[in-house]
């Protein structure tokens, strides 16, 4: 093979006593004998094209090869590898790691082995070597070349953007037509190539491995990804194709999956000549085992798919190498065919204790140099992508993550370590490069979600098993869930304790897990460990203002982007209402698209992670935001049209049915994970926000800083443009208010009237003949109407009577009626007995039905009919109701969001109802000053790791992203009702910035980056926690204040 240079073998690394090969062996064992006697020479395609030709002899297992070639990479991970060659019937076939060479490969000379990746794990973020994600890179090209990776236009082209620019570097017009002319990634191209060219724009400063990483993000959500299609047919003769990947067996139809198989629900696979047949375990709902039949084209294609089905089981599933089966005495029954190689859990272990060398490497196809830097930040592989370089500066490695996640998580990212490169047989070692920092493109990509329940092994003792991250046999789960992607995910029982293998709809009250095995950290980056971010609050302060920019920023999308699209490819918007919004957005957008560039550079220079060249006082904010605030004076004019596009589109949406619907659909995009009429308003609520931030900033500088004087100019600025528009923003924030609330119920005409202010919704319990009833309250102006929840597939509220607050009177009657908290609501033509479920919460509503039946007293008279088609409800509290909701539904409202909810299952009013709470308008208005954005840990009480995920707090809601560059959040948490607190010594959390989050079961630990970040978190949550006590009534000339 030509290797003079003596280099570290990977058997050296796992302490052999001889070369021979890596991957498969664990600390202790010994490699297996290389048998003596002639030599064979094989040729092996890499993925880079090359060939080498590797000696060894006749009567060696396939091992000795594979490992042959791992070692001449130097490839750690080697066991995501394989070697695939075909055999005499022209059948591609994997190399089994346990036969002799000779016996699989007859005619060596006339055969070309492949080495291609051969196990696909859920994310890539599990591969911690640059090298294993370059060569994955490299697979990804090639199936896109050989058309095995299909996807559409976008997909594809962002791919290929990557791909040219970890090839040739940054953007240059001329340099990628010239290379993309020479270069062909997939047929047809050429139409395809002004839109990789715009994709490649916007990967400036991409480093190759940051390509890498964008390149493998984008296609492990593709359907295709890792798929190499079996054909077969069903038992009616339908031609079909079989696949096998980590989650378990797939079935397609062209390149259309129709039905997944688990591993958990598979209880035995096995063919029988040309039949391949998958034994499930019985239903829950059954007592019969199914038996399912696919028929393939001969038996050697059967029994080939058996063992790759076999393998990848193994890999993924277990704990250990399965041990061999003792020989039987007499006669053998079956095959004896076994996986061989270390499981995925092991690769992990070993790669995390760092047992091997960090080795520098090349890309053949680069133009440009890349180096994996030996002291690279833990954090560069967290949620974010590698080119992100912020991180948790208190992060601590040592954590050892348990596997997690929710039910309905679509995407699983194990957060990992880099920890070390090995070159490439045909390359040099070049100088390391600089990273440079710049924005990220959003991905467009086909993405299908699918989540089904996955029971462990739990008779393991955990103290017997080491304590791991790696995705499967983690003794640390009880359940585990699996995607079609791929994805692992825990189902935490307290949370989901009745869940459906089928679950298709995310819950609110679930929330996502990401995989985070740690490394132990080399000297090199204990060195970077020791380099702090700055630690002033103004430095954090600044970053709040870039945080919860980039979260504007993609609320603005929402808009501009995805219903602009939407709207563009339905005709269902009038073009005078389609201008209005989106030539009052659109420049919105582009501006703030600047702003928090220029934000991001300013933090960058204040950290020291660019331009370090440069000379200048750059620790200051102020003038950044002085002179953005105001340019943004000019935008005033798109901001007052704010309240006539709300109005125009609700008045469009109930002029035209087709409209409604279209904006209900878009509705229920994951995208859109707000309402859409608040993403309207978000422009608005936003200079709130600059205010606080500049507000905070004065404060804490002294008045001879040196960043004082432009900070509180523009805090003069902003707060000019926030009392301009204020009396907008208190008639829109009602107007949106009542809208939200109307797409909640059914059974009402004209809730939306001028005059009437939303004052507070709530559970309440009402009593009738068949005792106390769980109702839902909506408290406005001038009426009180009460509702239960619906049955229907739309899950809003029938509303069942209303009572005129004009002539009502109020009296607390708990030794009436021997009901705590109980009040009676007497009006001029019924009363009603309603109870509430603590002190506070009847103190709320006795405070607000107060001060609203003072309000309606001085208004002009009664109120209109409100009903649809239902009679007022005059029924007195011991007459029986005939609207009673099903025992069931009554028992799930009250215990959790678990369960399956259809379409508007988890806004405000929903979440209200399962926990039993109320919310007022003031508390609606606190919410939109407290909203907030940024990395937090998070842990579970269960686990021992940490977590890193990008957070969006709003609207009573914590949102969870893997990284801020995510169009839409994988989980909700909503926090009404939740109570805050700091965790105590007995709990052992013993890390700094921690807050405790629990309601009934469940319990998280939230972890901030310091002492300041951690007070916001704390002030914002418990602004959702606890509904704030009134302090100042409502009236018509302020129904609520900023």
């Amino acid at each position: 093979m030509g290797e003079t240079e003596q280099r570290p073998t990977a058997g050296s690394r796992l302490g052999a006593q001889e070369n021979a090969g890596i991957s498969t062996l664990e600390h202790g064992q010994k490699p297996p004998m290389t048998p003596p006697g002639k030599l064979i020479s094989i040729k092996i395609q890499m993925l880079d094209d090359t060939q080498e030709t590797f000696d060894v002899p006749q009567r060696a297992p396939g091992k000795v090869l594979h490992d042959a070639v791992c070692n001449h990479l130097n490839l750690v991970e080697g066991d995501y590898f394989g070697l695939e060659f075909p055999d005499h019937k022209k059948m591609m076939v994997w190399l089994d790691l346990l036969k002799p060479v000779m016996k699989q490969i007859r005619r060596p000379k006339h055969v070309v082995v492949k080495f291609v990746v051969k196990f696909f794990p859920p994310d890539h973020a599990q591969l911690q070597e640059e090298l294993t994600r370059y060569l994955f890179a490299l697979q990804v090209k090639q199936d896109l070349a050989q058309g095995r990776l299909t996807c559409n236009d976008t997909s594809t082209a962002l791919l290929i953007s990557h791909i040219v620019q970890s090839e040739i570097g940054d953007f240059d017009e001329t340099i990628d037509r010239e290379h993309l002319a020479k270069n062909k990634y997939i047929p047809q191209q050429e139409a395809l190539e002004d839109k990789i060219m715009e994709f490649h724009r916007n990967h400036m400063g991409q480093t190759p491995a940051e390509s890498d990483f964008q390149l493998l993000e984008i296609a492990r959500r593709l359907e295709m990804y890792g798929i190499r299609l079996h054909p077969a047919k069903d038992r009616e003769g339908t031609k079909i194709n079989l696949a096998v990947a980590n989650t378990g067996i797939l079935v397609f139809q062209g390149h259309t999956k129709i039905n997944a198989f688990n591993w958990a629900k598979v209880r035995k696979l096995s063919f029988k000549r040309k039949r391949f047949l998958i034994k499930l375990r019985p239903d829950v709902n059954s007592s019969f085992q199914d038996t399912l039949e696919f028929l393939m084209a001969s038996r050697d294609f059967c029994k080939s798919f058996w063992k790759i089905c076999v393998e990848h089981h193994a890999f993924f599933r277990l704990f250990e190498e399965p041990k061999p089966k003792p020989k039987p005495v007499l006669f053998s029954r079956g095959s004896s065919f076994r996986f061989s190689g270390r499981t995925q859990k092991q690769v992990l272990d070993y790669v995390k204790e760092g047992g091997h060398k960090k080795v520098q490497f090349e890309r053949k196809h680069s133009k440009i140099h890349s180096i994996r830097s030996l002291t690279a930040q833990p954090s560069e592989q967290h949620t974010e992508v590698p080119k992100q370089s912020t991180s948790l500066a208190h992060g601590d490695d040592n954590d050892i993550a348990a596997v997690q996640s929710s039910r309905q998580e679509k995407e699983l990212k194990a957060s990992t370590e880099d920890t070390g490169q090995h070159k490439s047989p045909s390359l040099k070692k070049s100088p390391k490069e600089v990273k440079k920092v710049d924005g990220a493109v959003v991905s467009t990509v086909e993405e299908e979600e699918e989540a089904a329940k996955d029971r462990m092994q739990q008779n393991r003792p955990q103290s017997q098993q080491p304590s791991t991250g790696s995705l499967t046999g983690s003794p640390h789960l009880s359940e585990l869930s699996i995607n079609s992607q791929g994805g692992p995910s825990l189902v935490n029982r307290s949370l989901s304790p009745n869940l459906s293998p089928d679950a298709k709809q995310s819950s609110p009250l679930i929330s996502p897990l990401l995989n985070d095995p740690s490394c132990i950290r080399t000297d090199d980056e204990e060195e970077v460990k020791r380099k702090r971010f700055p630690t002033e609050k103004a430095y954090f302060i600044a970053k709040e203002a870039a945080t919860t920019e980039r979260t504007y920023l993609k609320d603005l999308e929402v808009i501009t982007s995805w219903f602009q699209s939407a709207v563009n490819k339905e005709d269902c918007m009038p073009d005078t209402l389609k201008n209005l919004i989106f030539s009052n957005f659109e420049p919105l957008h582009k501006f703030h698209t600047g702003f928090l560039k220029e934000i991001e550079q300013r933090l960058a220079l204040w950290e020291g992670r660019s331009n370090a060249h440069i000379k200048g006082d750059y620790q200051r904010i102020g003038d950044v935001m002085l002179k953005n605030i105001q340019s943004m004076k000019q935008m005033t004019i798109h901001l007052r049209k704010h309240n006539e596009i709300l109005i125009e589109l609700e008045n469009g949406i109930k002029n035209s049915r087709k409209l409604e619907t279209f904006c209900r659909d878009f509705e229920l995009q994951k995208v859109c994970y707000l309402p859409l009429n608040t993403f309207l308003l978000r422009p608005l609520h936003r200079l709130m926000h600059y205010k606080q931030i500049m507000e905070r900033l004065c404060k804490h500088y002294p008045p001879d800083h040196i960043d004082f004087r432009d900070s509180r100019a523009a805090l003069a600025e902003i707060s000019e443009m926030v009392a301009q528009l204020h009396g907008n923003m208190i008639k829109m924030e009602n107007f949106q208010k009542l809208h939200e609330l109307k797409k909640d119920l059914i059974g009402i005409d004209n809730l939306v009237i001028p005059g009437r202010e939303f004052i507070r919704l709530g559970s309440l319990s009402k009593l009738s003949g068949k005792g106390l009833q769980q109702r839902m309250f909506f408290l406005f102006n001038d009426i009180l109407l009460y509702t239960s929840r619906g049955l229907t597939a739309s899950n809003q509220f029938k509303v069942h009577g209303h009572l005129p607050l004009y002539g009502m009177a109020m009296e607390v009657s708990e030794e009436e009626w021997g009901v705590p908290h109980c009040l009676t609501l007497r009006g001029q033509h019924q009363s009603i007995v309603v109870a509430a479920s603590s002190r506070a919460e009847m103190d709320k509503w006795t405070e607000d039905i107060q001060m609203a039946i003072e309000l309606a007293e001085k208004s002009s008279g009664p109120t209109p009919e409100l009903l649809a088609s239902s009679p007022p409800d005059n029924k007195s509290p011991d007459e029986t109701t005939v609207d009673q909701e099903s025992e069931d539904d009554l028992s799930a409202s009250r215990t959790s969001l678990e369960r399956q909810s259809p379409h508007r299952g988890n806004t405000t009013v929903h979440v209200c109802w399962h926990r039993n709470t109320s919310v007022s308008m003031v508390d609606f208005s606190i919410a939109v000053e407290n909203q907030l954005s940024g990395n937090l840990l998070r842990k579970f009480k269960n686990s021992n790791g940490w977590q890193k995920l990008w957070v969006v707090f709003t609207n009573f809601c914590m949102f969870f992203y893997k990284s801020h560059q995510d169009n839409h959040p994988l989980a909700s948490l909503p926090l009404l009702g939740y109570s805050l607190t700091i965790p105590s010594e007995s709990e052992n959390i013993h890390k700094d910035y921690v807050f405790k989050l629990h309601f009934k079961s469940h319990v998280y630990y939230f972890r901030a980056e310091s002492e300041y970040t951690f007070e916001r978190w704390m002030e914002v949550i418990r602004s959702a926690t606890s509904s704030a006590s009134r302090t100042r009534a409502l009236s018509h000339k302020e129904p609520h204040a900023y």
